[in-house]
């Protein structure tokens, strides 16, 4: 069950949409859902599709590579057709895409099947850092708590933003994450052979984030060329070393906005930026959101 579904159950038991009536519906007859030691039959078919104006399709058990039952992708676009809002959360994207109704649009999903989804559906514009996507009649939205972002985000544009902030106080969660923020993915860096001398350099300048690095000294270090440095640096890690470096200062941003108090200028020197003017721009440009957004939102509250 997604936690988008739990923002219109709630919503419905308190009366925030009056005249919405909330049905979880299968595509195939005998369904059950199963979770937390839980059993609960689907009471309603895919006629109940058909008649909708919104379809939250839910985060799937796997992503595979076959596709949905045709009967449940038909009644998508049937619904789709006649003017219905679709919306896939985590890995349920994969069935709008499946449906074909994302082909050419942007589109997000869980950040750790992204890849899998552009790689099954090239014609998805794929964005796997945003929270979620609103493209007009299709939205799309990342894994987990995105879903609540994406469910108050669809009560407000259905009953407005008094109610949704309501609703989010009822829930006790943020009344409003932007689509556009990012999902806070921290990459982790692949495994490498400890006698690579360039996994070597990356570990050494992962402790020296607050100096300057220039590639050329890191292609120095390890004794190679820099034409075989990025080339070997890129087999490893999957980017160019100016990239990995820059994500890697903006990860230890987060974490010196998350866990200390430490003004911003500081932080910014500790992130081997010389002023927090030179660290917002990446900052936003990486993470979504302004470092006070990020600091207000992560920094934990004595009760």
């Amino acid at each position: 069950m997604s936690f988008a579904f739990g923002v219109f159950d709630i919503a419905a038991s308190y009366g925030a949409l009056p005249g919405v009536a909330v049905r979880v519906v299968a595509g195939e007859p005998g369904t059950t859902i199963v979770g937390g030691g839980l059993t609960c039959e689907v009471p309603y078919d895919l006629g109940a599709v058909r008649d909708a104006d919104l379809i939250l399709v839910p985060n799937l058990p796997q992503c595979s590579a076959e596709d949905p039952p045709e009967p449940a992708l038909e009644a998508l676009r049937a619904a789709h057709a006649r003017g219905a809002r679709v919306a896939g959360l985590c890995s349920g994207t994969f069935v709008l895409a499946a449906a074909g109704l994302l082909e050419g649009r942007p589109a997000t999903t869980h950040w750790a099947v992204a890849g899998r989804l552009a790689q099954m559906y090239p014609g998805v514009r794929v964005d796997a850092s945003a929270l979620y996507i609103d493209d007009g009649d299709v939205l799309t939205a990342g894994g987990g708590a995105a879903g609540i972002d994406v469910g108050l985000h669809l009560v407000r544009a259905m009953a407005g933003a008094a109610a949704a902030n309501r609703l989010a106080r009822a829930m006790v969660v943020a009344p409003h994450r932007p689509g556009g923020q990012a999902q806070y993915i921290q990459t982790p860096l692949p495994d490498a052979d400890a006698d690579d001398p360039v996994a070597e350099t990356i570990a050494w300048a992962r402790t020296r984030l607050d100096t300057a690095l220039p590639v050329s000294l890191l292609a120095e270090r390890a004794h190679m060329s820099r034409r075989s440095y990025d080339r070997r640096f890129r087999e490893i890690t999957g980017t160019a070393p100016a990239k990995w470096l820059t994500h890697q200062r903006i990860i230890r941003a987060q974490h010196l906005l998350e866990a200390t108090t430490l003004p911003v200028e500081e932080i910014a020197r500790s992130c081997g930026f010389t002023s927090a003017a030179a660290l917002r721009p990446h900052f936003r440009r990486l993470v979504g959101v302004t470092m006070t957004d990020y600091r207000t939102t992560f920094t934990p509250r004595l009760s």
